[in-house]
């Protein structure tokens, strides 16, 4: 019996993705700074092209700071509907090649090539045929797992084509500060700084009793990123399976029923992109921002599958009036999770009468 195939795993990530979507409708921008911005006074950057980020700016930045950075940009309002057009492309033309593929947002996915023939050569002609039909720019990452072709598909950035061994992963990012891994945040990199681990590499070899002593059980976890081991399996299941709608307020509302005016609007909205879409789901949440930029959600799980405004608006309405926010509320959202295709819905609910 023969040994089984070393594992093989692609992380695909399209480069500057919204602004190059924007690029093929508005091809005179090409080469400017162009910025992906909301525009109220709140509103922050989408994502910035490459000439942008010269300047500083940056996604999740506000773009206001964006304007002062950089106040040439071209600043457009996002366009979600023709984001997710764009998408679908993409993604088809990857499912057609590959059959496990886990999409993890509307510009990226892991694929799993282990046991196909030329995995590399496989993923060149991917990335071509996305070029040639769409117009549209990725970079690779291929690694033993899937954490190590994350982390490749960023290193070279645009047009990037990174293959790396786990060993080389440790060996090329062993001087990077450990939020390059996914998975550790600003928080975490903090607590790790304190213990006196400032990069990847000092937390591959930090010691048992250093990395317990700050994170207890999750000790062992950490040191397996930092040293990019990962078992996590390639699923072809969407992990998002949720629909939402939010808005930030150009001035702080404190109203209560003002709060429930937004939020029956913004409920309005989600429930009839669901009804469009064909689709339900169980768990009904609320995202309320306050002036502190602390966030709260708050959320309920129902018995049926809901999608229309006489069900959902009446839930939300309550987790709202409950929650009763303390101080003004800078953001408001509202959520439906759990989602699955009306007809199974309707399917299941019949087999049980």
């Amino acid at each position: 019996m023969g040994d089984e195939s070393p594992r093989v795993v692609a992380h695909i990530d399209m480069d500057a993705f919204y602004v190059s979507v924007e690029l093929r409708r508005r091809p005179e921008l090409r080469g400017r700074p162009v910025i992906v911005a909301g525009t109220g006074p709140r509103s922050v950057v989408t994502t910035a092209s490459y000439e942008a980020r010269r300047y500083g700016v940056g996604s999740a930045m506000p773009a206001a700071r964006a304007r002062r950075l950089c106040p040439d940009g071209v600043f457009l309002a996002p366009d979600f509907a023709c984001y997710r057009a764009a998408s679908s492309e993409v993604m088809g033309i990857v499912r057609r090649h590959i059959e496990q593929v886990e999409v993890v947002g509307l510009d990226e996915a892991y694929l799993e090539l282990t046991g196909l023939p030329a995995p590399r050569a496989g993923m060149r002609r991917i990335i071509g045929e996305i070029r040639d039909s769409t117009g549209l720019s990725a970079s690779v990452g291929i690694g033993p797992n899937k954490l190590v072709a994350k982390v490749a598909s960023d290193a070279e950035k645009p047009r990037g084509f990174v293959v790396l061994t786990r060993e080389q992963a440790c060996a090329r990012f062993a001087g990077a500060a450990c939020e390059l891994i996914p998975g550790i945040g600003a928080k975490t990199s903090e607590r790790l700084r304190a213990l006196g681990i400032a990069t990847i590499g000092q937390l591959a070899g930090a010691s048992d009793e250093v990395l317990a002593g700050g994170f207890g059980a999750g000790a062992a976890h950490l040191r397996r990123l930092g040293r990019f081991e990962h078992a996590g399996a390639v699923s072809e299941k969407r992990k998002v399976v949720s629909e939402s709608r939010e808005r930030t307020f150009d001035t702080d509302v404190s109203d209560p029923v003002e709060l429930l005016s937004i939020l029956d609007a913004l409920t309005r909205q989600l429930c009839d992109a669901l009804e469009r879409q064909g689709m339900r789901g169980r768990t009904v949440g609320i995202k309320v921002r306050l002036d502190d930029f602390s966030t709260h959600t708050r959320a309920r799980t129902l018995r049926a599958p809901v999608n229309s405004i006489a069900q959902v608006a009446p839930v939300a309405s309550e987790l709202l009036r409950e929650f009763a926010a303390p101080r003004p509320v800078r953001l408001l959202g509202v959520r439906v999770a759990g989602l699955e295709p009306a007809e199974d819905s309707d399917r299941q609910l019949a087999l049980t009468v």
